[in-house]
């Protein structure tokens, strides 16, 4: 069983994809905003990240930045609505292992 966290504000989509994922058994983590993601990727070591980008306060290519710069290297799948290929860019130069939009 995998440790997923899920960081969305979104609570309708953060509901279902936390469902989902446990209902495929993985342990889900989740966060409403960037910060709380942040303290559960340092806190819980989840195995996948699966981040939204346009998040309150530290948004999801801040976190990724973040965390990346920090050496960890858990595996960050960037779900978002932001489809522009300047987003794709940017996320993955961040450090997202996939950029994949809504």
């Amino acid at each position: 069983m995998s440790r997923i966290l899920v960081v969305e504000d979104d609570p309708a989509i953060l509901r279902g994809l936390a469902d989902n994922l446990r209902f495929e058994s993985h342990e889900v983590l989740t966060a409403g905003d960037g910060e709380a993601g942040y303290r559960l990727i340092r806190e819980r070591n989840p195995d996948l990240v699966i981040l939204d980008v346009m998040l309150p306060g530290l948004n999801g290519f801040e976190l990724c930045r973040k965390v990346r710069g920090e050496g960890c290297t858990t595996p960050i799948l960037m779900l978002t609505a932001k489809s522009q290929e300047d987003d794709r860019v940017l996320g993955l130069d961040f450090g997202a292992d996939d950029y994949v939009t809504k």
